[in-house]
C-alpha cells in the first residue's frame, strides 16, 4: 500500500511538473538572444562553483568513477560547451537566400524531457540545460533511481542560476520521486514536446515509443584499432587516458583494442608498461562471471569501478599500478562476453592478419552494440577513407574514444548525448546540440507566376501518355502535342476529345 501510495504522488508530481514547465517554455519562447546568453553565463557560473560539489555528489551516490574526472566532465558539460554554442542562432532569422527569398526562422520546441544516466548524473543534466535553454526551451529531467539525489541538486543549481538571470520560474525542473511510473507519465504528457534519452536501452526504446519525437542514444561498444603504421606509445597513451577516465563510464570509451599481427608485440609490450594487465583464460572467466548478468547486460556493481575493485572480487591480484584488465578474445557474440560493452576498467584484445580482417573485426564489434563511435590510430589516410564507410557516426583519428566522440580534444560539438545515426536506430548520427532542440520556420517569397508555370517553364513537356488510353504506333511520345496525338485516335469519340483537349489547352494559353 505504502509503494501504491508512492508511485501515485510521484504521477502527480510529475504532473504538477510538466504543468509549472509548459508556463515556463511559453515565456521563453519570447526572449531575446540577450537575454538568453545572459541566462546561460549565469548557468556556466553555478556549474563552475559547484563542479567539484556535483562530482562528489555522483561518486558517492552511485560508486561509479572518479571525482576528478566528474568534475572535467561538469566542466565540459558548461564553460566548454558554451563556448561552442553561444555564437549559434536559435533566435529570429538564422539564415536567409537572397537570390532564392528563402529565410529560415528559428522557433523553440517547448518543452523538453530529459533521460539522466546514473554514469554521468550531474554532467548530462548541466549539458541538457545549457542546450535547451539556448534553443528558448524549458526541460523536466527524469533521472536514474540510484543518482537521484545529485541529478535533482543538478538541476536545482541550474534552475536557480537561470532563473537569478532573468528566466522565468520553473524553467529547469527534475523529478524528486523517481519510478517507472512517474517517467511513463511524464514521457506521455501533452505538455512534454520532444525526449532527449541518455541511458539503458530499455529508456530509449520507450521513448521512441512514447508518440514523442525523441533522440536516443545508448551502447556504443568502441573498437579501437591500432594499425601498423601507428605510432604504438601515443596510440597506447591514448587509449589508456580514454578508458580510465571516470573508469570507463562514458559510452563512447574504448570496449575493445584491435591490433595486427605486425604490431602485436610491440602494442602488448606498450600496454604492459602503461598499466595494462593481461588476464589469463581463468582470470577473465571469472571477471566476465562478475560483469554480465541475464546474458551480456552489465552488473552495476561493476560499473565505473577500478581494476583493483573488480580484481579483488574476481579472487586474484594485479600488479601495484594496473590501470586497466584486459582479457584477448577470439571472437564475437555470446561466447565471448568481453566483446559486448562494458563501462568500467575492462577491455578487450583482438589480434587480426590484417586492416580488411580489422575493418571485418571492427563492424562486427559496432553491430553488436548501438555502434556510435570507433577509434583507428594510424598514419595512413588513406586508410582512414578507407574506415570512414564503416558502420559508426564517428570515426576518431589518432586520439581517444572517450574525449574525441565527446568533444574534448576533437573539433566535434562538446555533448553527452551522441547520435547514433540509422546504424544505432537513433534519428540523429551528429552530437546533440541546440540546433535539434528548434524547429525551423521557412518564409518564402514567391519567384514565377503561378498562372503561367507550365507554359513559361521551356524544360517542361506534355507529358506521356499511359499505355492504357492506347497500344502500338498511334501512342503519344514524349513531347508529342496533344492535340497531334488526339487527331490519331481511330474511333467515334475522336472529334470529342480533340474539341476538350483544345478548349483545355486555350483555356492553359489565357491563364
Amino acid at each position: 500500500m505504502e509503494n501504491f501510495d508512492f508511485d501515485l504522488r510521484s504521477i502527480q508530481a510529475v504532473r504538477n511538473l510538466a504543468q509549472l514547465g509548459k508556463v515556463a517554455a511559453d515565456q521563453i519562447a519570447e526572449y531575446s538572444e540577450d537575454q538568453i546568453d545572459r541566462i546561460l553565463c549565469n548557468m556556466v557560473k553555478a556549474a563552475s562553483e559547484n563542479a567539484v560539489l556535483l562530482a562528489k555528489m555522483a561518486v558517492e551516490e552511485t560508486g561509479f568513477g572518479k571525482v576528478e574526472d566528474k568534475t572535467y566532465k561538469n566542466h565540459l558539460a558548461s564553460t566548454i560547451l558554451y563556448k561552442s554554442i553561444k555564437d549559434i542562432k536559435t533566435v529570429g532569422v538564422i539564415s536567409e537566400n537572397v537570390d532564392e527569398k528563402v529565410m529560415d526562422f528559428a522557433e523553440p520546441v517547448g518543452l523538453i524531457m530529459g533521460i539522466v544516466p546514473s554514469t554521468n548524473p550531474t554532467s548530462t543534466a548541466i549539458y541538457k540545460a545549457m542546450i535547451a535553454i539556448k534553443a528558448r526551451n524549458a526541460i523536466v529531467f527524469s533521472p536514474h533511481p540510484s543518482a537521484a539525489k545529485c541529478t535533482l541538486k543538478a538541476a536545482e543549481l541550474m534552475n536557480k542560476a537561470a532563473e537569478e538571470a532573468g528566466a522565468p520560474a520553473n524553467i529547469i525542473g527534475c523529478i524528486s520521486m523517481p519510478t517507472m511510473d512517474a517517467t511513463n507519465a511524464l514521457m506521455k504528457s501533452k505538455e512534454v514536446k520532444m525526449i532527449i534519452a541518455t541511458g539503458g536501452p530499455g529508456l530509449v526504446k520507450a521513448s521512441y515509443s512514447s508518440g514523442k519525437p525523441a533522440l536516443g542514444v545508448g551502447a556504443g561498444n568502441c573498437p579501437a584499432y591500432i594499425e601498423r603504421t601507428a605510432n604504438v606509445k601515443q596510440a597506447v597513451t591514448d587509449i589508456l587516458a580514454s578508458k580510465t577516465f571516470d573508469y570507463g563510464t562514458i559510452c563512447a570509451s574504448e570496449q575493445s583494442i584491435v591490433v595486427e599481427e605486425c604490431n602485436r608485440d610491440q602494442v602488448v609490450t606498450e600496454l604492459k608498461k602503461q598499466g595494462g594487465y593481461f588476464m589469463s583464460p581463468e582470470e577473465t572467466k571469472k571477471v566476465c562471471g562478475l560483469l554480465f548478468k541475464n546474458g551480456h547486460a552489465m552488473n552495476a556493481k561493476f560499473v565505473g569501478r577500478s581494476p583493483q575493485v573488480i580484481a579483488e572480487a574476481a579472487g586474484f591480484s594485479i600488479p601495484e599500478g594496473t590501470k586497466v584488465l584486459i582479457g584477448e578474445q577470439q571472437g564475437v557474440g555470446p561466447d565471448y562476453p568481453l566483446s559486448y560493452e562494458k563501462l568500467t576498467s575492462v577491455l578487450a584484445f583482438y589480434t587480426v592478419k590484417d586492416w580488411q580482417e580489422a575493418c571485418e573485426l571492427c563492424i562486427k564489434l559496432l553491430q553488436n552494440g548501438i555502434g556510435h563511435s570507433m577509434s583507428i590510430h594510424t598514419e595512413d589516410r588513406d586508410l582512414v577513407m578507407k574506415f570512414a564507410k564503416k558502420p559508426a557516426a564517428r570515426i576518431l583519428v589518432n586520439t581517444g574514444s572517450t574525449q574525441g566522440a565527446t568533444g574534448a580534444s576533437t573539433g566535434l560539438m562538446p555533448a553527452f548525448t551522441l547520435g547514433c545515426g540509422t546504424w544505432g536506430g537513433s534519428s540523429v548520427s551528429e552530437n546533440v546540440s541546440p540546433i535539434h532542440l528548434i524547429n525551423v520556420k521557412r518564409v518564402a517569397y514567391g519567384l514565377k507566376d503561378c498562372s503561367t508555370l507550365a507554359s513559361a517553364d521551356p524544360t517542361f513537356n506534355y507529358p506521356e501518355l499511359s499505355n492504357n488510353i492506347c497500344e502500338g504506333s498511334s501512342c503519344v511520345g514524349s513531347g508529342q502535342n496533344p492535340a497531334s496525338y488526339a487527331s490519331n485516335i481511330n474511333g467515334s469519340d475522336n472529334e470529342q476529345l480533340l474539341k476538350l483537349i483544345n478548349e483545355l489547352v486555350d483555356a492553359m494559353k489565357r491563364g
